[in-house]
This record gives C-alpha cells, structure tokens and sequence, in this order.
C-alpha cells in the first residue's frame, strides 16, 4: 500500500508544472497584454491574464504540445478569451499569447 502511494506521488509530481513556469507564463501574458493596451481599449490585463491561465490550467494536459488534439484545445480555450470575451481581434497578439502558452504551460 506504501509502495502505491509512493508511485502516485511520484507521478502526481511529474504532472504538475513548476510554480515558476507558470509565473513566467504568466509574466510574460502580462507583458503581452500591458504592450496591447492604450485609450482606445481599456482591457484590464491582470483579469484577461487570470482568465487565460485558469482556463489554460483546466484544458492543458501532460504533454498537450505534441499533439494535435492539444494544441487545438488550447487554442480554442485562448480564442473564447481573447477573441471572444474580450474582442481582441489581433491575430499576432493571439500567436504571441498562444506561443507563451505553449512555452511555460
């Protein structure tokens, strides 16, 4: 039963992402989003990028980046985001939002 535990634990331990991974990750969103934001769109960044990194931390999975299924789930759950909730248009701020995702996640 020890033995069990142990081997789950250990594998509970490679699934879990470093805590400084994730805060780069999320760094590096908000530096995205500070650049994106003027006048003329007054987007909060801390909550798109609390938005991004919950709803990333909810379909990401171990090894998500190397397939397809992956890929294309996180980059649903970053368009109903960014696109959708928040109505940012810009295909290349979504490309570097997604590529950060891709990164540290």
């Amino acid at each position: 039963m020890l033995l069990e535990l142990a081997k789950d634990a250990a594998k509970a331990e490679k699934e879990v992402v470093p805590e400084e991974e994730v805060d780069r990750g999320i760094a590096a969103l908000t530096e995205l989003f500070n650049g994106v934001k003027n006048k003329s769109t007054p987007i909060i960044v801390e909550r798109i990028v609390a938005d991004i990194d919950s709803i990333v931390k909810i379909v990401r999975f171990e090894g998500w980046q190397s397939t397809t299924a992956g890929k294309q789930e996180v980059k649903k759950a970053l368009r109903s985001v960014v696109w959708v909730k928040y109505k940012i248009k810009d295909k290349e701020v979504f490309e570097k939002a997604y590529s950060y995702i891709e990164q540290y996640y």
